[in-house]
């Protein structure tokens, strides 16, 4: 197995911003995965303590049918910078941040969002802008969602939003639990 993140939970929050109430009910778990490379990976999401038995369960079926996920480490190996964790392909969860382009707190600032795979699951914004740059969304792709995605149902299920369904922008990436 190879580990793509084996931080601390000391170390996961070095830096946050978070009041102490957030980070009160945050948890560090790890999930397995395969990866692009067609290898068994082990990384790491911080997460809502609420949310994280239906992460951990998700986790289960993505490492069962073997759902590409680049990587999952804390967002602090990226400085808070949501910008250069979707440009590595990172998949995360708790970040204390608002929702870009607003004063709005992000669902991420509480650990009540997972985001997988930005390459392949961009945001497509109203005027054509895509996020992260350079990233294709191809729901044929490997690592990619589309509705009937086993990894779209499993979420749903739950009583999870997918971004996709937002209607400023196609957030592909994007899962959050009110």
């Amino acid at each position: 197995m190879i580990l793509d993140s084996r931080m601390t939970l000391t170390e996961a929050l070095a830096g946050t911003t978070a009041p102490q109430s957030v980070i009160g009910a945050l948890r560090l778990m790890g999930v397995s995965y395969y990866s692009f490379d067609g290898r068994l990976h082990r990384g790491q999401l911080l997460l809502h303590e609420a949310v994280a038995r239906d992460v951990r369960e998700i986790f289960r079926l993505i490492e069962a049918v073997r759902f590409p996920v680049a990587r999952a480490v804390p967002i602090v190996r990226y400085r808070w910078s949501d910008t250069e964790s979707m440009a590595g392909n990172n998949s995360s969860a708790f970040n204390y941040r608002p929702v870009a382009g607003t004063d709005r707190l992000s669902h991420h600032a509480s650990g009540r969002a997972v985001d997988i795979n930005p390459l392949q699951n961009p945001a497509v914004y109203r005027d054509g802008r895509i996020e992260p740059p350079g990233a294709v969304y191809d729901p044929g792709a490997a690592g990619a969602f589309f509705e009937a995605n086993p990894i779209v149902r499993a979420f749903l299920d739950r009583g999870w939003q997918w971004g996709a369904g937002f209607e400023t922008v196609k957030d592909y990436h994007h899962f959050q639990k009110p």
